[in-house]
């Protein structure tokens, strides 16, 4: 008598690579054979991932279209496995898979698409942190200001993209409601950018915001969270501006990520 463990593992096996050894534990009948019977559970399982994907690429499968998405949601399961305990993480590698893949390599801002729907989807469900205000800093002696730290909310991430990514999933996003006029929800074309555009997307509360980062408050940005200190960032400034105006440019920096929500705690030293 075969072990549950087993007749368990023969049915994985059947699930993610079609595997015919579960055959001998099912029964099947005239009118349901037992090719009919796994077949409603092995297409039950690939419809659900493939509906996890929908959920977290929703402008990706707008711009494909349902016949289109479906075709890619199934060749995405058939090439990779669910290996999460949590169906919602099932999808972190669609971007590299139409990157790779002949047949959406072609339309290279479709990965992007996918970079960016993940990127959004994982500051959404981020920890929740209380940010700073400008009370932390009210108390701060002048000679304080060079050893500070800032420790970011987890709820923000930064991509670049080539493409106007944002403003296809923008106009994808307000042409799709409930609420939207007929007509209005008329896609944009890929425009390639003349040079790689930084975006910083951050959660406050529920509510999800983007915005285009300079290319200097990107790498002051990333300096901050790789734990460099302020006096730090205002050297890394000097190498951007006169001497006179780096502090000054850190300090509007500083202002405008506390009043964002980005900074979570400011420690010293």
């Amino acid at each position: 008598m075969s072990r549950l463990p087993d007749i368990q593992d023969a049915f994985q096996r059947y699930l993610l690579a079609g595997d015919a050894d579960i055959h001998s534990h099912v029964v099947g009948t005239q009118r349901v054979p037992i090719e009919a019977r796994l077949a409603i559970y092995g297409d039950g399982y690939r419809s659900r991932l493939i509906e996890a994907l929908e959920a977290t690429f929703p402008v990706l499968a707008e711009l494909l279209g349902e016949t289109d998405f479906q075709e890619l949601g199934t060749r995405y399961v058939a090439a990779h496995e669910s290996t999460f305990f949590s169906i919602r993480y099932y999808g972190d590698r669609m971007a590299e898979f139409l990157s790779a893949d002949p047949r959406y390599a072609k339309a290279p801002v479709l990965a992007e698409i996918a970079r960016w729907e993940w990127a959004m989807a994982a500051v959404f469900d981020a920890a929740d942190a209380d940010p700073v205000d400008v009370g932390a800093f009210a108390a701060l002696a002048p000679e304080d200001w060079a050893q500070l730290r800032f420790e970011w909310i987890p709820a923000i991430e930064i991509l670049e993209l080539e493409w106007n990514t944002s403003q296809i999933w923008k106009a994808v996003t307000e042409g799709s409601g409930d609420d939207a006029e007929p007509g209005n929800s008329a896609v944009l074309e890929p425009v390639l950018a003349d040079a790689p555009v930084s975006y910083l997307i951050w959660r406050q509360s529920l509510q999800i915001y983007f915005r285009p980062l300079a290319p200097t408050e990107a790498a002051i940005i990333a300096a901050a969270r790789a734990g460099q200190s302020f006096g730090e960032l205002c050297l890394l400034l000097c190498e951007h501006l006169p001497d006179s105006e780096a502090s000054l440019q850190a300090a509007g920096y500083l202002r405008g990520w506390v009043q964002s929500g980005l900074i979570a705690a400011v420690t010293q030293g």
